[in-house]
């Protein structure tokens, strides 16, 4: 059966960041593509690999990857709450498969996603409950990350579970691309934000609002040039999406999390999520990878990149 990419890239800056109105309705105009190009494709299962921003996953217990059974959204940055349409059989299936494939993944039945998983659906849709779907979490933010080939061999593994459900399967990628948010580090941060990225679930509304507002602020650093804040960098995410249209993922196996987050920001690892996506349709062979927009939005904090990726040769 036919598989299919759909990535996008979010930001919590999306309503309110500073940028003008032929950004956002370009923006705008580009999930509007992204839609309905999903539609077209008409999936059976969406299988959408994404990171999370210290909102539902913690230093307490901090998997690599994880498949979620039930999944929940949080609701930060006005993304709406309540639970995604997991399909918990198939996610049970794809868990199993995983393990037998050598990939130690954990799994989740009570996950919670925050706007990482969330809002590019909403973006398109108005909603996250379009399709039933497999929610798999990547840890992008939380130092030690997985390696670029790790995220591979397990978007390779995921992809070969999605050829042999007999269903149209659309992975999804959300995350990147360049962007360098204000995020801490446990090894740096003082007692009590070091507590609150062990253990920080269910925050204070105050809390909450305290953190939207050191974001929202970063943001008009960013647009200002701050030194505190990388820029982003359109040349790097020009060449990551020029990587990924070539289909040559096995390119980013010598890349490390370590020179992405210097050269693509504190933001900048969350492109595991799209090298496992675009690996995962992969496994069908090559494909067609349409780059459906794509601007450096400073004051959003955003290298805001748009594509879906067809195989060349679909199953029938």
């Amino acid at each position: 059966m036919p598989l299919a990419v759909l990535s996008a890239s979010h930001t919590p800056l999306m309503r309110d960041g500073i940028t003008t109105d032929e950004v956002r309705d370009a923006v705008k105009a580009g999930f509007s593509q992204l839609a309905e190009r999903a539609e077209n494709f008409n999936p059976d299962l969406v299988i959408q690999f994404a990171p999370d921003h210290f909102n539902g996953f913690f230093y307490d217990v901090m998997p690599s990857f994880c498949v979620g059974v039930n999944a929940t959204s949080i609701g930060d940055w006005d993304t709406a709450v309540g639970r995604l349409p997991v399909a918990s059989a198939e996610a049970l299936q794809l868990s199993e498969a995983l393990l037998n494939d050598g990939l130690d993944v954990a799994v989740s039945y009570q996950m919670e996603v925050d706007h990482g998983f969330v809002q590019i659906w909403e973006e398109m849709f108005g909603s996250f409950a379009k399709y039933p779907c497999i929610p798999i979490f990547i840890n992008c933010a939380a130092p030690p990350l997985p390696t670029f080939k790790r995220a591979r061999l397990l978007g390779e593994a995921v992809g070969r579970f999605a050829a042999a459900t007999g269903k149209r399967v659309l992975f999804s990628a959300s995350g990147g691309l360049s962007h360098d948010p204000p995020t801490p580090s446990i090894v740096s941060a003082p007692d009590d934000v070091k507590a609150r990225l062990i253990d920080g679930r269910n925050p204070t509304r105050e809390m909450r609002h305290a953190r939207e507002e050191r974001v929202r602020a970063a943001g008009v650093r960013a647009l200002e040039g701050h030194p505190s804040i990388l820029q982003v960098d359109a040349n790097w995410d020009k060449d990551f999406i020029a990587q990924l249209q070539g289909g040559n993922l096995r390119d980013f196996d010598a890349l490390t999390t370590a020179e992405v987050r210097e050269k693509a920001g504190r933001g900048g690892p969350e492109v595991l999520a799209w090298v496992a996506a675009f690996a995962a349709l992969s496994v069908a062979g090559e494909y067609k990878a349409d780059l459906l927009y794509y601007e450096a939005i400073q004051g959003w904090i955003a290298g805001m990149a748009m594509m879906f990726a067809e195989s060349k040769t679909p199953r029938a």
